[in-house]
């Protein structure tokens, strides 16, 4: 692997990548509280396999992209960043795969630019439409409960108290099984402005209404779509997971992870890279 800077406008974002420069793109966006690092297991393989692998590290990770204005953070600038990377790359398309809040990015990606993508997958995180009725009315609401603690003011003191020790707490408590990959986490989101960044995405977007997709009616998404889910993830739950399929007019698949927490592509990193692997060759 090697390390990119991609410029986006007046930002610069480090980036880990693989593969032959040639090859199709594949875009790789992370969730929170991760950073690039989350795609450790899935670069090397995907780029074997032929393709150009870009794991950027998004707004508020990034040492050269740490606005300060909450504002900054909605989710039309966070796929704005997103469309930059590829234009930075030089691709006229990408293959787009994002887990948590880069899944997020990654469905309005698919519908504002269909046109940019070969093939999107979702791991954990559905559709916002489904996603935002649940927060309203279903399961969704207590299993999201957890947000008005990231959005609180002082909340950065939270996570980074005790050399991440309450961070790796807080994750071990949403089922990640292997807490030493924070350690890495913790290294970047203790500088300065890190964490208020990654906070930040919480702040800015009511994922309840459709200000999670900027103001917009989000409309069923038409390009290749995998949505890969798991059954222990204790952040987003069963309705919006299976909800989600009346939001793909594309071609779709649906993948249950039996028994895995919402950590996917570091708890299962081989069944996701063949479940990538596969998605990705039927465009």
């Amino acid at each position: 692997m090697e390390n990119l800077e991609l410029t986006v406008g007046e930002y610069t974002f480090s980036a880990l990548a693989d593969g032959p420069a040639d090859g199709e793109l594949v875009v790789l966006l992370h969730g929170f509280p991760e950073t690039s690092y989350e795609w450790r297991e899935q670069i090397p393989v995907l780029a074997a396999a032929g393709y150009h692998v870009v794991a950027p590290d998004q707004r508020g990770y990034a040492a050269g992209a740490r606005p300060s204005r909450v504002e900054d953070y909605g989710i039309l600038a966070l796929v704005g960043d997103a469309v930059g990377f590829v234009d930075a790359l030089g691709a006229s398309t990408c293959h787009l795969v994002g887990h948590d809040w880069g899944g997020a990015v990654a469905w309005v990606f698919a519908v504002l630019h269909p046109d940019r993508l070969r093939t999107l997958t979702a791991v954990s995180t559905p559709h916002p439409t489904p996603f935002g009725t649940s927060i309203r009315e279903g399961e969704q609401k207590e299993m999201s409960a957890y947000m008005d603690v990231f959005r609180a003011e002082g909340a950065e003191d939270l996570f980074l108290a005790e050399d991440g020790a309450m961070m790796k707490q807080a994750l071990a408590g949403f089922g990640m099984h292997d807490t030493s990959p924070v350690d890495e986490y913790y290294r970047v989101l203790s500088q300065p402005g890190a964490m208020t960044g990654a906070l930040n995405w919480y702040r800015a977007n009511d994922l309840s209404s459709a200000a999670a997709s900027g103001g917009l009616a989000l409309p069923p998404v038409t390009v290749p779509t995998m949505y890969v889910w798991s059954t222990d993830d204790q952040a987003l739950g069963r309705e919006a997971a299976e909800a989600t399929a009346a939001w793909v007019t594309g071609p779709y698949r649906f993948e249950v992870l039996e028994g895995v927490s919402h950590w996917v592509p570091e708890e299962v990193p081989d069944v996701l890279n063949a479940l990538l692997l596969d998605h990705l060759a039927t465009e």
